[in-house]
């Protein structure tokens, strides 16, 4: 990418935000006021520190660490090439995958009911088929040109969004928006929280766009902490919003499709189709981008160890098999689990990655800056999160928790094999901002 080409402040501060709200918020919503009841404003409150956290030590690494490999990078700097980052660059693969299989349920949740279908297994599968058939297909025929659209499928959705939030304003009963802190729904909360923790992981995208962001050593902390306040602060008012017009009981029973019911009661079936419509395009660039940005630079990590010096954003690069395996995989996630078991299973592995991210950065902190005791309270509060997450998955999710523990040795096994047969080592070419 040519310096005058390179992403400004602005640009890049788009595309997280555009990546953050959109997808997760619409597809994960019922879900979280199912766990978190009145409390939901809350839980993003303590899912927006927890991802506070992670931001510190990606602002004071990735303004020094130039390397579109992102969090990889920091760890193969931090803890060096070893079975276990290479385990990590496997796992991060395989959050794009997961995350693909998110957004078709998400967007299977809005279009049934909008299109006035049933919402059943079989229905719901076959859009999960269909939508990951068509993006795989986009690859090859105009995935460029929905790329240069993205940008304003953001301002549409954030634009939609903003109309739902000042509209609900105006109506909203400030009464039902009380939180409950007895120990039930103090509960509920604290695991609606750790859900909510991957609302915010769009940020990521900041680093594994920092070869091709201007003054990336001044713009990607910037990029980082703006992004995730400006979030923060829209999450909340969604919440807000939403539990103050409609009644809990309601919004439980819209799960899949809560954003569109809950813009009923002040803005009418228009609000209705408005927020579906908002709901489609979203997760529809969503999982465009994760297909075709960052499941295909995670896939070219996992499978070669590092990144062509050169790529272009939608090129499967040298392993055309990508595509197809992350797809299908991503498909396979979608039919055999549940959102919610998803969305933990999402959290989970981003957790290790971030966990082991802020491990690197405790062990750099002289070379690249940083308080020791702040890592160390951030690498706690994530570590307590981690276990959260698991605790939540066995006591409500089995197969989740299973998933996860077959995902994790899985991508330490593949490894090991990997290096033993194939003498495969981790490359990572950093560059100069």
């Amino acid at each position: 990418m040519g310096k005058d080409k390179k992403l400004s402040l602005l640009e890049i501060i788009s595309m997280a935000v555009g990546t953050m709200v959109g997808a997760s918020i619409f597809s994960i919503f019922g879900l979280g006021a199912k766990i978190a009841g009145n409390d939901l404003p809350e839980a993003f409150i303590l899912s927006g520190i927890y991802a506070l956290a992670v931001a510190y030590s990606y602002a004071k690494l990735g303004g020094k660490i130039i390397s579109n490999a992102g969090p990889i990078a920091f760890i193969l700097k931090g803890l060096g090439d070893s079975v276990i980052t290479g385990a990590l660059s496997i796992l991060l693969w395989l959050s794009y995958v997961i995350s693909i299989s998110l957004f078709v349920k998400g967007f299977a949740g809005y279009l049934l009911p909008f299109i006035h279908i049933p919402t059943t297994t079989w229905t719901v599968s076959l859009v999960e088929i269909v939508l990951i058939s068509f993006f795989t297909a986009l690859n090859f025929f105009g995935s460029k040109a929905v790329g240069k659209v993205e940008f304003y499928i953001v301002f549409l959705k954030l634009t939609i969004l903003l109309l739902f939030i000042v509209g609900g304003l105006m109506t909203i009963d400030w009464g039902m928006t009380k939180p409950n802190f007895d120990a039930a729904h103090t509960s509920g909360l604290l695991n609606a929280s750790i859900i909510f923790f991957l609302s915010y992981m769009g940020f990521g995208l900041i680093i594994n766009s920092s070869e091709n962001i201007k003054n990336p050593q001044k713009n990607v902390p910037l990029a980082i902490y703006i992004s995730i306040v400006f979030v923060l602060i829209f999450y909340i008012l969604i919440s807000l919003v939403t539990i103050g017009n409609l009644p809990l009981a309601d919004i439980i029973k819209a799960q899949e499709n809560a954003l569109a019911i809950a813009a009923k009661p002040f803005l009418g079936n228009f609000g209705f189709i408005l927020i579906t419509i908002g709901a489609l395009f979203s997760i529809s660039s969503a999982l465009n981008a994760t297909i075709f940005g960052g499941a295909n630079i995670a896939y070219s990590l996992a499978k070669d160890g590092e990144l062509p010096q050169f790529f272009e954003r939608k090129t499967w690069f040298k392993s055309t098999e990508g595509l197809y395996i992350t797809a299908g995989l991503g498909l396979a996630f979608a039919l055999l689990f549940d959102l919610g078991a998803i969305a933990s299973l999402t959290s989970t592995i981003f957790t290790i990655i971030y966990i082991f991210v802020l491990i690197s950065h405790f062990r750099l902190r002289k070379t690249y800056g940083g308080s020791g005791i702040l890592i160390i309270i951030n690498l706690t509060i994530l570590v307590v999160v981690f276990g959260a997450l698991m605790r939540y998955q066995w006591n409500t999710q089995r197969s989740a928790f299973y998933a996860t523990i077959i995902s994790l040795v899985a991508a330490i096994l593949i490894e090991y094999v990997y290096r033993k047969y194939k003498n495969r080592k981790m490359k990572m070419k950093e560059h100069k901002a």
